[in-house]
């Protein structure tokens, strides 16, 4: 079991969910939908992935290769945005999203 990648994974859902009630809160909402959306996706996969990696799933790694996809998107969008929650989940999701490929490659 990686215990290093399942903390990577739960800490990244925890950084995402942290920043979509956050943009819930920033004036302009309509300007955070796709954010939002993102960071509900990025969550749940990291913790769909964390689940199969604990459990050592021969579909670990496929998982793992969406869920980089996954944080890597969620990333991208989150950077767009000068809300510091945006940039603490933007750094939450690029770390993950190399746990995971760096998982792949072993």
């Amino acid at each position: 079991m990686n215990k290093d990648l399942i903390r990577t994974l739960a800490e990244c859902a925890a950084a995402c969910n942290h920043c979509s009630v956050a943009c819930l809160q920033e004036e302009d909402i309509k300007m955070m939908v796709a954010c939002i959306r993102l960071d509900m996706d990025c969550a749940k996969i990291c913790l769909a992935a964390q689940d199969y990696v604990a459990r050592d799933s021969r579909y670990a790694r496929e998982i793992l290769q969406q869920c980089a996809k996954i944080c890597r998107d969620c990333g991208e969008e989150c950077d767009k945005h000068k809300a510091e929650h945006c940039k603490i989940c933007a750094e939450a999701c690029f770390r993950c999203a190399e746990a995971c490929e760096q998982y792949q490659r072993v």
